[in-house]
């Protein structure tokens, strides 16, 4: 049976005894029906994964004693991937969930000319993030972005290879043929694509515009599409 696996950011190497969050004590004891003596393995998102054993069962402080730890190194290909935020806020749950399982090193949401949304919930995002980490059982927890708009997001983030998927006809490269051995920033648009402006902008600012396929793509899709592509293994 599978050792569980829990998230705990506060957790650092050399502390021989840990008290659980009450979120993970609750997980642990009245979800899990854990007991004392009950090995569990936690990670503190940076890195970093300990085997603990639960010394005291308690639903709000469960105690722990700190058994071995291990130190994960990050990837060295750090994908970006700057998205359009959506109308449909389950499809963007959808795909945070999923690149985070894949193993994006950052998600940055996007406010684009035709960007349509509703508010956008930071702690529900972090908290799918982090749940998605925990079952993929990963030791870096992706970083997540407050949204922004696509001029800042070229201004702020800066890659090795830029990128810029699009539906709009012109001389694009496929996917397959880019090289990302490092960092790569990936935009991708809204429902009604980004505006000829910002692939413009884009262009201007070494952006390769690409394309993903014959078939016009979802927003969520075209994201994991990207991903799977340029994520190596």
């Amino acid at each position: 049976m599978p050792v569980p696996y829990f998230y705990e950011p506060s957790l650092t190497i050399g502390v021989n005894q840990f008290t659980l969050s009450p979120e993970t004590s609750k997980h642990c004891v009245q979800v899990l029906r854990m007991q004392e003596g009950v090995n569990i393995d936690i990670t503190n998102g940076v890195g970093d994964i300990f085997n603990a054993t639960i010394q005291s069962a308690h639903k709000a402080n469960s105690l722990v004693t700190i058994q071995r730890h291990q130190s994960i190194a990050a990837s060295k290909q750090k994908i970006t991937l700057g998205i359009s935020l959506l109308k449909n806020a389950v499809r963007l749950e959808w795909l945070f969930e999923k690149a985070t399982e894949m193993g994006i090193y950052q998600i940055v949401p996007l406010i684009c000319e035709r960007t349509i949304h509703e508010r956008f919930k930071m702690d529900r995002m972090q908290n799918i993030i982090q749940s998605a980490m925990i079952q993929s059982q990963q030791a870096w927890l992706p970083s997540l972005s407050e949204p922004i708009t696509l001029n800042a997001f070229m201004q702020q983030q800066k890659a090795s290879v830029n990128l810029i998927a699009h539906c709009e006809p012109s001389e694009k490269k496929n996917i397959k043929e880019i090289v990302a051995l490092d960092d790569v920033n990936i935009l991708i648009g809204p429902e009604g694509d980004f505006s000829s402006s910002e692939i413009a902008t884009a262009i201007s600012n070494n952006y390769t515009p690409i394309q993903l396929g014959p078939t016009r793509l979802r927003t969520e899709t075209a994201g994991i599409f990207a991903l799977s592509v340029l994520k190596i293994f």
